[in-house]
C-alpha cells in the first residue's frame, strides 16, 4: 500500500499479564472500507483505541495522513480527523437530537463553527444524511436502538473526520435497520470518508467491505479480500467455523 491515510505498526497494548493487542501491524488505504472482524477478546475494540487516542499503546506507532499521532490525546486526534463510535451508544438522553450532533462540531471542527447558529447548521447537514432531520428537535432518549447507533454517527461525522471508526455499528439491529445502517455506511464513504468497521455480522462485512483484517488473541492472522479471508482455513478454524461455508 503505496499510502496509507492510517497506519500502526507494532501496535502493543499490555494489561499487566494480559497482551489485549500483540505486535499488529495495519495500514487503511485512502477511501476504502476495511473490515476488522476477530471473535470476542481478540482485541479490536482495544485496536481502536490504540489508534484513537482513548488507549496509549505500550509498545508500537500510528501514523494518520503522514503524521505521528502515538501518544496524542482523543481530543487531539479527533481534531485532526479521526472519528470513533461506540459498541453500547451514550446519548445525551435529556438533549435533543441536534443538541447530540452540535456537541460534535464544537468538540472536532477546525476552524469552530459559529456560535451555535454554525454548529446547528453542521448538526443538521448530518442528521440529513443520516436520516434523522425530522428527529432533530426529539429528546435523544425517545429514539429507537437503530436511531441511536445513527446518531452516534451523525455525532462523529460532525467532528469532519477523514476516518470513521465504526465498532460494532450493526450489533442489535433488526434486519430493516442493517440494511439502513450499511446505506449509510456506503454514503458516508462516497462522501469522501474513509472507514474501518469492527463488525460480527458477517454478510454484512462481505457485503459493504473491500478489504478485511482478521485478529485472534491479540494478533493479526490474516488480511485481505473478503472472500479470501472468509474461507481461509486458519479464519475458519480460529473463528468462524463451519457456517462460513454456507
Amino acid at each position: 500500500m503505496a499510502d496509507p491515510i492510517l497506519e500502526g505498526r507494532g501496535l502493543t497494548k499490555r494489561f499487566g499479564g494480559l497482551i489485549a493487542v500483540d505486535g499488529v501491524d495495519i495500514a487503511i488505504e485512502r477511501g476504502e472500507i476495511c473490515g476488522l472482524i476477530g471473535p470476542n477478546g481478540a482485541g479490536k475494540s482495544t485496536l481502536f483505541r490504540l489508534i484513537s487516542g482513548v488507549m496509549r499503546p505500550t509498545a508500537g506507532t500510528v501514523t494518520f495522513n503522514g503524521r505521528p499521532i502515538t501518544g496524542r490525546s482523543a481530543h487531539d486526534i479527533c481534531v485532526a480527523g479521526v472519528a470513533v463510535t461506540h459498541q453500547i451508544v451514550r446519548p445525551f438522553r435529556d438533549m435533543s437530537v441536534v443538541e447530540n450532533v452540535m456537541v460534535g462540531a464544537f468538540f472536532g471542527h477546525r476552524p469552530r463553527p459559529r456560535g451555535r447558529g454554525g454548529a446547528r447548521a453542521a448538526a443538521m447537514e448530518e442528521l440529513e444524511v443520516c436520516g434523522l432531520a425530522d428527529r432533530a428537535e426529539s429528546p435523544a432518549r425517545s429514539l429507537t436502538l437503530g436511531g441511536h447507533k445513527r446518531l452516534e454517527i451523525a455525532r462523529a461525522l460532525a467532528t469532519r473526520p477523514k476516518v470513521l471508526l465504526l465498532d460494532e455499528v450493526l450489533a442489535g439491529l433488526n434486519p430493516t435497520e442493517t440494511d439502513r445502517t450499511l446505506d449509510l455506511v456506503r454514503t458516508v464513504r462516497e462522501r469522501g470518508t474513509t472507514i474501518v468497521m469492527v463488525e460480527h455480522n458477517l454478510r454484512a462485512v462481505r457485503g459493504v467491505c473491500s478489504r478485511i483484517v482478521v485478529l485472534v488473541e491479540g494478533r493479526k492472522i490474516v488480511e485481505g479480500d473478503p472472500d479470501a479471508v472468509l474461507t481461509d482455513e486458519r479464519v475458519v478454524s480460529a473463528y468462524l467455523g463451519t457456517a462460513a461455508h454456507a
